[in-house]
């Protein structure tokens, strides 16, 4: 009898169909991998092919165009690295002052960035620590644009430091500025920085913000420091709102859409879905489902196998989960001691998790039972930002390097 595994990572990405992964959990922002060649068997090791000292944070290494780029702190400057992929060579450099102190509470954590950046035309966007959002030049890395907002809002990030990504939309960038007990999800147009709206209802979360269609109507939704709101993409304007707070208000998950559902968690609040719907003139959210079997603190979610979501929960000193998104029944637990976050992505065979341990798994996108298909030690330090998958290798991002490990046999 032969046995045939299913694995994920000989050869990895497929050069003619891997995408560019410019974004907070790639193109569609759904952390879903596109271009995966499933070999026969997982190799021994991931060989180390080079490394390169980028800063630090938990910022996630992106690509377009066959480039990679990092953000990261170096000394009391965030800098946007442009990378070659396949040697780690710098191609360039922009960097400017942000001095900043982080409190106590998030120390461990380092002073940032943790926002992702956002690559969309000829540009890069990003969000740093202390809230200041920029534009550069793809190419070359000159300043396109930049916003601080002191002279807006009293406290310029949440108080634990920015950690939400910015979001293209169209020729919008959007992201939700100022913080803590006072801010805006604010639409910036991408080509100059102008401020083309702002709902002002809230200070931010930690939460980067999607989009999505719902009840006839294309929305940004997020979590802020005490809600999971929609709002109107063409003007901002509040269409519906659920009160939602966690403790020491850390609202960090990215929202899932599954069809009409849209799913959200947070520390201590199990998992809810809600569906959006139009009644008597107005958007309404009906919650569909509910769960306290399981709860991400600051884990977001990701479909995978045959319609089935898979997470990890801050429950048990960390577990992944699996779960029916349509009804919440969760189908299985694993072990618990699995650490304190895992960056999760998915593809059409396994789902990939890299935990704060610096641990790379494979998971088997199945409802039967939690199976690990391989599993690989990539750090020397904690892994808090999610990998980046490219023909035939994988970026990891530890405390201050970027390693790039081959996933040829």
């Amino acid at each position: 009898m032969r046995i045939v595994i299913i694995v994920l990572a000989l050869s990895a990405l497929r050069a003619e169909g891997a995408e560019d992964w410019p974004q907070w959990r790639g193109p569609h922002r759904d952390g879903r991998l596109a271009g995966i060649k499933l070999p026969a068997k997982f190799p021994a090791k991931l060989g180390e092919e080079w490394k390169v000292e980028v800063g630090e944070g938990h910022a996630s290494p992106i690509s377009a165009g066959g480039k990679v780029f990092i953000f990261a702190r170096q000394g009391e400057e965030e800098a946007v690295l442009c990378l070659d992929p396949a040697g780690g060579r710098q191609i360039w450099r922009l960097a400017y002052a942000a001095p900043y102190e982080p409190d106590p509470a998030a120390r461990s954590h380092g002073k940032g960035p943790k926002s992702t950046p956002a690559i969309a035309g000829k540009r890069i966007y990003t969000f740093g620590i202390s809230g200041i959002l920029s534009a550069f030049n793809l190419e070359d890395g000159a300043p396109v644009w930049r916003k601080e907002f002191a002279k807006d809002f009293p406290r310029t990030s949440p108080l634990y430091g920015t950690a939400a990504s910015p979001l293209i939309e169209g020729d919008l960038v959007i992201a939700h500025v100022g913080g803590h007990d006072g801010g805006a999800l604010t639409a910036f147009e991408a080509a100059t920085g102008k401020e083309r709206w702002s709902f002002k209802g809230d200070g931010p979360g930690y939460t980067s913000p999607v989009t999505a269609d719902l009840a006839g109507v294309r929305q940004v939704v997020t979590q802020t420091q005490s809600r999971v709101v929609g709002v109107s993409l063409s003007d901002g304007k509040l269409l519906w709102e659920i009160p939602f707070k966690t403790p020491y208000d850390q609202n960090i998950v990215t929202p899932v859409f599954y069809r009409d559902l849209l799913i959200y968690t947070g520390l201590e609040q199990g998992l809810s879905a809600v569906r959006i719907e139009k009644a008597e003139g107005k958007i309404v959210p009906r919650e569909v489902w509910r769960t306290a079997e399981v709860s991400s603190y600051m884990s977001s979610p990701v479909l995978g196998g045959e319609n089935l979501l898979f997470g990890f929960s801050h429950k048990k000193k960390g577990q992944f989960f699996c779960l029916d998104p349509g009804t919440g029944k969760v189908h299985w637990t694993s072990e618990g001691g699995q650490g304190d976050n895992a960056a999760l992505l998915s593809t059409e065979g396994a789902v990939i998790a890299l935990t704060t341990g610096a641990q790379l798994e494979f998971i088997a996108p199945r409802a039967e039972r939690y199976q690990k298909l391989a599993g690989y030690k990539v750090a020397p330090s904690q892994t808090w930002a999610h990998p980046l998958f490219l023909p035939g290798r994988v970026l990891i991002k530890d405390r201050t390097s970027l390693i790039s490990l081959s996933l040829k046999d």
